[in-house]
């Protein structure tokens, strides 16, 4: 089942909150294991001369895309210490894929799988946006003006509530 950006989930219920209407940690324990995958995207304007330095590989710091994509992979793997929702997972797989529009924008692409009982759609979003701060914090005498976002959810699949797609 494809489900879209614009309508509401079909369970429109809210499994966070406890009987007394306090935030919980949703139980899985009964959920069959699936194969799941979700990808996200966000991106980094910034001035040409920044993006130029960055793909030339002149900022003093290093190597600005091998430094965000090891980021983006150990935010993956440690999205539950972040999110404190989030149910710790075993990851099958990270990949990180950068590009540009020539000019003064990166774009972060970032997929997650894992075999388990809950998506991880947190964990992908939260690998962009480590690999975009990680880009900012790299760059920041270079340029402090730089803007990150927008940061959405590409795709995810597998689960109870079927496959998305932006």
């Amino acid at each position: 089942m494809l489900v879209s950006d614009r309508s509401p989930s079909h369970d429109a219920t809210l499994s966070h909150f406890n009987e007394q209407g306090r935030a919980r940690m949703v139980d899985v324990t009964d959920k069959p294991e699936t194969h799941r995958a979700a990808v996200a995207r966000t991106s980094v304007k910034m001035q040409p001369e920044t993006l130029t330095l960055i793909k030339e590989g002149r900022i003093g710091k290093g190597d600005v895309l091998a430094v965000a994509q090891i980021a983006a992979v150990m935010a993956a793997k440690r999205t539950s210490d972040w999110i404190p929702m989030c149910h710790p997972l075993p990851l099958s797989g990270v990949n990180v894929v950068f590009s540009d529009n020539g000019k003064d924008e990166l774009y972060i692409e970032a997929e997650v799988k894992t075999k388990g009982q809950t998506g991880v759609e947190m964990e992908a979003l939260t690998a962009v946006s480590a690999a975009a701060l990680t880009v900012y914090d790299m760059c920041k005498a270079a340029e402090k003006g730089m803007v990150i976002g927008p940061t959405m959810l590409l795709s995810k699949t597998g689960g109870k509530n079927g496959d998305y797609r932006r």
